[in-house]
């Protein structure tokens, strides 16, 4: 046992002061100045600001089509690339700009409804983007009247 002992300490001996290098001699500082400016890069983010979430047609008859423009402007540090937006019926169809928005640039994504369903109705808007969040959540409503039959609207 005690042979095993001192081969196993001489071993580990020769192994700790084989290596004359440090470590930090080993450091590039080429890379180390390539990694602050990745790093740097990877904290700007793009921030979709929207004049408004929420768009009422207010009282419509059924079967109208009706279009919105949500207004936006990039407020982040970076280009915003919108990736998709998709609504959560085959009623409403949105359609986000294809380029890139550009730091303090603006641009409008339009949101078509065709006029279906009765009474109050809601849709939801999701659009996923490069931003921190990844989407965010635009709505349209409005007060759906049946074809042909008299005005009602929402009772206040």
């Amino acid at each position: 046992m005690k042979k095993i002992v001192l081969i196993v300490g001489l071993v580990s001996m020769v192994a700790f002061t084989s290596c004359k290098e440090n470590a930090s001699s080993k450091i590039n500082t080429e890379k180390v100045a390539e990694a602050a400016v990745r790093d740097e890069a990877s904290k700007a983010v793009p921030v979709m600001s929207f004049e408004k979430a929420e768009h009422d047609f207010g009282t419509i008859e059924q079967g109208t089509p009706q279009e919105a423009a949500f207004k936006f402007t990039n407020t982040g540090t970076a280009p915003l690339i919108i990736t998709d937006a998709k609504s959560s019926c085959g009623c409403t169809v949105p359609n986000p700009p294809k380029e890139a928005i550009a730091p303090g640039e603006s641009s409008e994504l339009m949101v078509k409804f065709n006029g279906s369903g009765q009474n109050q109705v809601t849709k939801t808007i999701t659009v996923t983007a490069n931003t921190e969040k990844g989407s965010e959540i635009l709505r349209i409503k409005a007060f759906v009247n049946p074809k042909g039959a008299a005005p009602l609207g929402p009772v206040n």
